[in-house]
């Protein structure tokens, strides 16, 4: 080796001190550090002697010249290091005239720093043992040699412009697994070798090589964390083969970037990474990338996408001394032997924010025309520069920068020029011909399946990703925060104070309510009222209430100081966490407002005690449903109203707010609808869902920009939600941006595996802890069917109602099993998706449109999937689909199903036919809808929502014997469809119109318990008021109006009911209703004028004295 000339601007090495070092003779060995770089000296410190306490004091200072035009560059500060030998000097024993030495160890110094832009800084180096040295031999616990090293430049080797554009990119080849069988460690040396070409300035590509891979005959895993290591050879010390602080960690295969990463490889991977031979590397190599070379970098990643990387088998070359080895090209092409190629899809790297890929890739033979048509590479690494390899595989060797092939752009064009040549030639594409080069021996890697590991990474992204501080600042500035309410200054007892206020006004207003009705009755009988009269005077003014609306009225009155008596007195602000929590403290409230409305009455009133008036309270939910009901029969007024209705009571709850803009979606309203979304968005601007719909609407109205910054913003704030990476990738296809489509579709498809497989993980513990266990099946809303409420309690006023008829249900259980548990599992909604269900409903048959005695609405089943049997898991064009039809947001859903179509682990599925269905169905294409059921049907014929679905079409159809057949057999499943309400409801009218009325009451029976509204008891009443069942059909009708009282039919079977109970004044007031609610089924009110002919009242019109 000589010593290096000082040229250019030199880049110093300062050596100052050495800690807890030891020599091999005496406790204050003489020892000299030589500095070595590039394989060249740069000079020996001074011979110092060590300390008793091991340090020494060494202040030598070495240095290279720096020369970006010729010689070290920064590619070569990128991978090459500094090593620090340090020689311990022996005493001279007796007539030795020359000096021994002996080497203890060698440190490394990673240049690194400097190509990040610093101009000076400070190490501690370990000093790693040589074999043989008296370091190796350390007690266990004692401190590591190690030398303090200063590196310094007089300035930055980096412009502002090279910080700022240029990059370093590094590749770790990690391994080679389950190679051919024919390599074997005996017989001749050979050199396993691996390279990849990265692309610079112009048009020239520099190598990145991997020598002197070690062939490993298996058996065990390799350890991980391992080191990386130096791709240099010739290092003295084994330990300073190590990259400080680089390790090689591994990681789930599920997780990686390249192939054999899904479930179905692990079995290969796990035998071929523990059992089966490989060659093992361990090396990275770095590359500094100028930003000229970063571009070239992201454009070729951008037209080539795939990346050829090379693997072959070379003889090592022993070379005489003195001898020069003359080996001409022919030579060094016949001495490649099992050449073959692994592509490396490079895309993801031009993802947003990412800078690093990991993975396995499958080597195939290298040969011309795949190489070429697969990565547009005309030329091979090893073929094509072979001579320059070769001449320098010799034992111990590396590659010198003077040796580095480069792959000129004349061989490039001769290339090119050959290919262009032979084409025009041929009667067949140039695909077509076979390789020039038969390559058998890399079959053989095929058939072995053989795969490299290897990772590349970057120091920046080439593509930056928007963090998620600027994304959210960006949906701030789009969509303000909402204000907070103003605070409302009070304590306990000003709650108290203002119930009590509550109470009286009430009050107050009941009793002028009963001098109306009553007054002049009382004055003439005085005190003599006798309880019975009391008790109907009662009855009547409680009907009365109801009746009105005043009912509600004072309830939302006195709502407001309940609450607030429970945050202020009570201090309860937040959710409880069990039922047997919320009814010790319902029950404890309970108490405490009896008793202060007690206090309150005698205030007012201290001679009469006035009895509590029940309570008919309409939940949130029961409204939502009611809304459906309306927006499903095409009634949008009274639809709106009810939502409306709901935003009144809470204007915070951004749920209400987003089922409001999936209402107006629905009606075509997307100016209303994109205000809704917005407007939830501004209660919670990291709520995933007003984001997702925002950026629909963004899309819908064309304002592209911002449909990606919410779309980003959600995957940012949920990484793991599927529905958001797919709805990013839907928006960069319109944007026709493949490469980060691309992406979000792999990222959802990541994500969704993951999730299944948790759930697999997850289904075999349970299998394993509690055996086979059936999951309960779900309804739509996210509750379980089993229970006889829907998993909610039933209302308190409908709850008197609902005993009185309890022993019908188990007569009920006879014909539809309610609360069995399913044998095959219905998959639960997102529960971070709202909870409606689909809008897809089916309208009434113009046949059956004025007979129909319940106003039933048509419905389509909701779009939340049964998996049967032989069914597939979803994919995340299916998940998005789902989500798209509960918000109804319909004009996206063709998109995706051409998507789901095309998938391969999608295509025609039973739910992708019911899908097609529900939109076709939408439109009133029943031929269309039929073909699909047909075909949903004949991939799954147990599936409860085919039939479901079916049942529908043949009632909307006019065929009422077919569809009472479907829903028949889709409520007989032991699992549940989808969406039950309606489906209770259709049968039910049916019954009813067949005079099947004990059927009929018991299908609407179900539906009350399951989710009551005005239809089901509207429903449950008609069908006790035709069995002669009064008593029960007037509690039913009750029920009806406290939740409608806007039902002209609920009025209509009233009036009956109290004609036939001989009850003239509710009759004349049901009836006066009826008509005032323009009832529009003649032959209903044709039957109400023919009862009270009989009877001879309830029409005021009538001249009989009666009346």
């Amino acid at each position: 080796m000589e010593q290096v000339a000082s040229t250019g601007r030199p880049v110093q090495i300062i050596v100052t001190d050495g800690y807890d070092l030891k020599g091999f003779k005496g406790d204050t060995p003489v020892t000299f550090i030589r500095a070595e770089y590039n394989h060249v000296v740069l000079g020996d410190s001074a011979k110092i002697t060590i300390s008793p306490d091991g340090t020494a004091k060494y202040n030598f200072t070495s240095s290279f010249d720096f020369n970006p035009e010729g010689g070290i560059t920064l590619d070569d500060l990128a991978h090459k290091p500094v090593f620090l030998t340090m020689t311990e000097v022996l005493p001279k024993e007796k007539k030795q005239k020359d000096e021994k030495t002996l080497v203890l160890g060698q440190a490394v110094v990673d240049l690194l720093p400097l190509l990040e832009g610093q101009s000076s800084f400070e190490t501690m180096a370990p000093l790693h043992p040589v074999p043989g040295s008296l370091l190796e031999t350390l007690r266990p616990g004692a401190k590591q040699c190690s030398l303090e090293v200063k590196v310094f430049v007089s300035e930055p080797l980096l412009t502002t412009a090279q910080i700022l554009g240029g990059n370093l990119l590094k590749v770790t080849l990690e391994a080679a697994y389950s190679v051919p069988e024919s390599f074997i460690p005996l017989g001749p040396l050979q050199n396993y070798m691996v390279g990849l070409q990265v692309p610079s300035i112009g048009e020239k590509d520099y190598p990145i090589l991997f020598r002197n891979g070690t062939l490993k005959l298996g058996g065990e895993r390799e350890p991980v964390p391992r080191p990386k290591k130096w791709p240099i050879a010739n290092i003295l010390a084994p330990g300073a083969n190590n990259i400080p602080d680089a390790f090689i960690v591994g990681g789930p295969y599920e997780e990686e970037d390249g192939e054999l990463n899904h479930p179905e490889d692990r079995e290969f991977r796990n035998q071929a990474e523990s059992v089966k031979k490989r060659i093992i590397w361990d090396l990275e190599s770095r590359c500094y990338l100028d930003p000229h070379a970063v571009i070239s970098f992201q454009k070729r990643i951008a037209d080539c996408r795939f990346w050829p990387v090379e693997i072959t088998r070379v003889p090592l070359v022993v070379v005489p001394k003195g001898k020069a080895a003359k080996i001409d090209k022919n030579e060094d092409e016949s001495q490649l032997s099992f050449h073959g190629v692994a592509y490396v899809n490079m895309v993801p790297l031009l993802y947003p924010g990412v800078k690093r890929i990991r993975g396995a890739f499958h080597v195939y033979p290298y040969l011309d025309s795949t190489v070429h048509e697969k990565t547009k590479c005309l030329f091979s690494l090893f073929r094509d520069t072979g001579h320059n390899l070769v001449q320098n595989n010799k034992i111990g060797g590396i590659i010198s920068p003077q040796s580095k092939p480069i792959i000129s752009k004349n061989l490039r064009e001769d290339k090119m020029q050959a290919a262009s040549i032979k084409s025009q030639s041929s009667d067949t594409p140039l695909e077509a011909e076979p390789s020039v080069y038969h390559n058998p021996e890399g079959q053989q890697y095929v058939e072995a399946g053989t795969y490299l590991v290897l990772e590349i990474q970057l120091d920046k992204a080439l593509v930056p990703k928007r963090m998620p501080e600027e994304l959210a600042k960006r949906v701030k500035e789009m969509i303000p925060p909402r204000p907070p309410l103003t605070r409302r200054t009070g304590g306990a007892q000003k709650a108290v104070s203002d119930y009590h206020m509550q109470i009286k006004n009430i009050s107050g207003a009941i009793l002028d309510e009963y001098y109306t009705m009553f007054g002049k009755h009382v004055a003439k009988l005085g005190y003599e009222l006798d309880s019975e009269t009391l008790e109907e005077q009662k009855c009547q003014l409680n009907y009365e209430l109801n009746c009105s609306g005043k009912y509600f009225a004072f309830k939302e009155q006195l709502k407001h100081a309940v609450v607030k008596i429970v945050r202020e007195k009570y201090l309860k602000t937040t959710a409880f966490e069990n039922q047997e929590e919320l009814q010790k403290f319902i029950s404890e409230l309970y108490v405490f407002l009896v008793d202060q409305m007690h206090v309150a009455l005698n205030q007012t009133m201290p001679d009469d005690v006035q009895g509590a008036v029940s309570r008919i309270y309409t939940s949130s939910e029961q409204l939502r449903l009611f809304a459906f009901e309306a927006e499903v029969n095409e009634k949008f007024d009274m639809a709106a109203v009810y939502y409306e209705e709901r935003l009144v009571r809470e204007p915070q709850n951004l749920d209400h707010w987003l089922d409001y803009g999936a209402f107006c979606l629905l009606t075509e309203d997307n100016i209303k609808a994109q205000e809704c979304f917005r407007k939830a968005l501004s209660l919670n601007q990291n709520h995933i869902n007003s984001l997702l719909l925002c950026g629909v609407m963004a899309v819908l109205m064309e304002n592209y920009e911002q449909a990606e910054i919410f779309f980003e913003n959600a995957t940012c704030l949920e990484p793991t939600n599927i529905v958001a990476w797919t709805l990013l990738g839907l928006y960069y296809e319109i944007q026709n941006n493949d490469i980060r489509m691309e992406m979000a579709f792999h990222e959802a498809s990541k994500q969704l595996q993951a999730r299944l497989m948790k759930q697999k993980s997850a289904a075999t513990v349970n299998y394993f802890e509690e055996g086979v266990k059936m999951e309960p099946s779900l309804s739509p809303r996210g509750n379980t069917n089993g229970s006889a409420t829907a998993g909610k309690e039933a209302p308190a006023g409908t709850g008197a109602a609902l005993s009185i008829l309890d022993e019908f249900l188990e007569e009920s259980s006879k014909l539809h099993s309610e609360s069995q548990e399913p044998i095959l599992t219905v998959q639960a909604q997102d529960p971070n998706t709202s909870q409606k269900p689909s809008n897809m409903f089916l309208k009434e048959g113009p046949a059956k449109k004025e007979a129909s005695k319940c106003d039933v609405s048509s419905a389509l089943l909701n779009s939340i999937p049964y998996y049967g049997v032989s069914q597939t898991p979803p994919t995340i064009f299916m998940e998005t689909i789902r989500f798209l039809m509960k918000v109804n947001a319909v004009q996206y859903v063709h998109r995706v199903l051409a998507h789901e179509l095309l998938c391969p682990q999608g295509g025609p599925s039973c739910e992708y036919y019911l899908v097609l269905a529900q939109t076709h169905l939408l439109k009133k294409d029943f031929a269309k809808a039929e073909e699909y059921l047909h075909q949903a049907a004949q991939m799954d014929y147990l599936n409860p929502n085919v039939w479901g679905l079916k049942g529908h079409f043949c009632f909307l159809s006019g065929n009422h014997s077919e569809a009472r057949e479907c829903y028949e057999r889709t409520i007989s499943f032991v699992a549940d469809a989808s969406e039950m309400h309606f489906i209770f409801l259709r049968l039910g009218l049916i019954y009813l119109e067949e005079k099947e009325y004990e059927k009929a009451k018991k299908t609407y029976l179900q539906a009350c318990k399951r989710s009551p509204s005005c239809l089901t008891w509207l429903g449950l009443g008609i069908s006790c008021y035709r069995l002669e069942e009064l008593t029960e059909a007037e509690d039913a009708l009750s029920e009806a109006n406290a939740l409608n009282n806007h039902n002209a039919e609920v009025w209509a079977y009233l009036a009956l009911v109290c004609l036939k109970a001989g009850r003239q004044l509710e009759a004349e007031q049901a009836y006066k209703y009826t008509v005032k609610l323009k009832l529009k089924d003649e032959a209903l009110l044709a039957e109400i004028h023919m009862v009270q002919e009989t009877v001879g009242f309830g029409n005021p019109s009538f001249c009989h004295p009666s009346s």
